[in-house]
């Protein structure tokens, strides 16, 4: 299977990100299909979508579950089968897995994947509530942790292990507004200096403001096919060349090591070898910098560089635009927006349009394999997806 694509992405869509008051999920969600369809005029979505796959985590915020049937309808694709799949934010990721999948599967020859998430219209306390069951609400939630306080503790860890300084971090804020600033579907389209994230007020030591992710309101989706049927829809399709995903304790207090994910590394690992690729065959990623120190964590657990090593990697600027490995081209989760459901496919529509040359401003020149890394929790699930340019 090694080298062999396992499906193809023929077109992509992506509503803005933030504030977007005045809509539900299911609303949010159709603008996203809305463009992919508009992108594919060859194809007949109620004819040729076989299934639908929609990643959603919070069916509390809007207290509306059952999700697949319900944006099924909202876009007009009923009766195709449709599922809601559900790994903390990770869901999308795991949609697009589902997706490829069934492709592989022979089920379906043409999907619909995507995630939505509407949360800006929640308090904080009550959003923060929402998004701490992803982690172990008996051992952790419970005891007060929420997310920046358990990436808190990983963030110092690596920092006492490794001399990781809080200016490592900030550098993973200030690249990516820089990144956003030029991105126009992102939360926050806002370049910031070094100096403005090191001097914003703590949230849990040593992470800052600028060093957590936003709480917004998105949606993204893809149309997959069966890679022999790509040309038929498009001429420029994204082949989809290896997919792994792995698990790990739901509690942090379990892992032996708070400097590494090995979900993140297990999952790579098998998309790489799916793919028949090395971590520097990459030529741009969307990773998952839910915080800043998990962005750092990630250049390790991806292969980008060595153990230790994260904080002199984006120092050394290898993950500006420009550099040997561009990261979060799009903003990423903390400038683009983290809306929870919709962040795994949200990541490959950036892939998709910097593969198809279509990033604009933030264009990866040469561009020709990316890679998106999904995260679930704190690390309790990951999702690595590997793509590849037709040209």
């Amino acid at each position: 299977m090694a080298g062999r694509a396992l499906a193809a992405i023929v077109s992509a869509g992506l509503s803005r990100f933030g504030k977007l008051e005045g809509f539900y999920a299911r609303e949010i969600f159709a603008q996203a299909v809305k463009e992919a369809l508009e992108r594919c005029p060859n194809l007949d979505p109620k004819r040729d979508i076989k299934s639908i796959f929609v990643g959603h985590m919070m069916e509390s915020t809007e207290h509306q579950g059952h999700t697949g049937p319900l944006v099924a309808d909202w876009v007009g694709l009923n009766p195709a089968p449709a599922v809601r799949l559900e790994s903390a934010c990770a869901s999308s990721g795991l949609a697009l897995r589902f997706g490829i999948q069934a492709i592989m599967a022979g089920l379906a020859d043409v999907v619909l994947v995507g995630g939505v998430e509407k949360q800006t219209h929640l308090a904080t306390d009550d959003a923060t509530e929402y998004l701490a069951m992803s982690a172990d609400n008996f051992f952790e939630q419970w005891h007060g942790f929420t997310f920046p306080a358990l990436f808190a503790l990983m963030a110092r860890a690596h920092m006492n292990e490794y001399k990781t300084r809080g200016e490592h971090l900030a550098m993973v804020a200030v690249k990516n507004h820089r990144n956003g600033a030029k991105n126009p579907k992102a939360h926050i389209q806002r370049e910031i200096t070094l100096e403005q994230a090191m001097a914003s007020r703590i949230v849990a030591s040593p992470l800052r403001l600028y060093d957590c992710s936003l709480i917004s309101d998105g949606a993204s989706c893809l149309i997959l096919t069966e890679p022999g049927l790509a040309k038929r829809y498009t001429d420029n399709p994204v082949y989809i060349m290896g997919t792994g995903q792995a698990s790990d304790t739901i509690g942090l207090y379990e892992r032996s090591d708070f400097t590494s994910l090995r979900a993140t590394v297990l999952a790579a690992r098998e998309a790489y070898e799916m793919a028949g690729i090395n971590p520097e065959d990459v030529d741009v990623a969307e990773v998952h910098d839910c915080f800043t120190i998990a962005e750092i964590m990630h250049y390790e657990d991806l292969g980008f560089c060595g153990k230790g090593e994260g904080g002199s990697f984006v120092e050394s600027g290898a993950t500006e635009i420009g550099g040997s490995v561009p990261v979060n081209t799009s903003g990423g989760l903390k400038a683009k927006g983290h809306p929870v459901g919709a962040t795994g496919t949200a990541q490959a529509y950036e892939i998709y349009l910097q593969l198809t040359g279509q990033a604009e401003r933030r264009q990866v020149q040469g561009a020709e394999v990316g890679l998106t890394h999904n995260l679930g929790g704190h690390g309790s699930t990951a999702v690595v997806h590997v793509y590849r340019s037709s040209g």
